[in-house]
């Protein structure tokens, strides 16, 4: 059933995105925003369960622009567009809604991968699951609502235990440096390293990006990178 139009008209409509491959999940974050403020607020609610039903909506020129997307980071990938997981939907987000506020929800917690999330889409939202509760998602939602950062108690915890400027990189990322400075070929090193060529040239791209590389020569990243005793 329709809402009267005159109320209608009076509350805020936000445009969300849900992307999670738990149904599950989906409907309990659905059942939280949609008790968010009822009386001012309404949520025009779009879901979908893997990387590749998620570009569809992204991507679909019909579709308004979305307010604010939770996004599960591990998720199943659509290969064929290389979108393997939410961050790469997160970017793709920016790129055709530059507006649209991000929160980030994850198992991981290594350190690393936390930075490197906040490093690289600097999300609105990050919560690790094991913090989420109803209560935590409704506080988060209403953050993010407000233009406010949150970053859940695990999150917070790591980082306040992090030096501040220090550099991580993770074991791949220290074996692709290494087999650059041997002269090993991008196509050759999946033969040392088990991953795909296309997640070793994402790799060092986020490399070159980290040590803020400007230049396209290898060289000029296993020299920064030696520098600062990555490798």
């Amino acid at each position: 059933m329709k809402a009267d139009s005159t109320t209608s008209s009076l509350k805020q409509t936000s445009n969300i995105l849900i992307v999670d491959d738990h149904p599950f999940i989906i409907e309990g974050y659905k059942n939280a925003i949609t008790r968010y403020n009822p009386e001012s607020h309404e949520f025009l609610i779009s879901q979908a369960k893997d990387c590749k039903s998620a570009y569809e909506i992204i991507t679909n020129p019909e579709i308004l622009p979305f307010d604010i997307a939770f996004l599960d980071i591990s998720m199943p990938a659509y290969d064929e567009k290389e979108i393997f997981s939410g961050e790469d939907l997160a970017k793709l987000i920016l790129e055709y809604m530059p507006n649209c506020k991000i929160i980030l929800l994850t198992m991981y917690t290594e350190l690393l991968k936390i930075k490197t999330i906040i490093r690289t889409i600097q999300p609105n939202g990050l919560i690790i699951k094991n913090d989420l509760t109803f209560d935590e998602l409704l506080f988060a939602f209403d953050k993010v609502m407000k233009s406010d950062k949150y970053y859940s108690q695990s999150v917070q915890k790591m980082l306040n235990q992090s030096p501040h400027n220090s550099i991580e990189i993770d074991e791949f990322d220290k074996q692709i440096l290494f087999h650059l400075s041997k002269g090993t070929s991008e196509e050759e090193m999946p033969h040392y390293i088990p991953i795909s060529v296309n997640a070793i040239k994402r790799r060092k791209k986020g490399l070159k990006e980290l040590l803020k590389i400007k230049t396209d020569l290898d060289d000029d990243l296993v020299k920064e990178a030696k520098n600062k005793g990555l490798f």
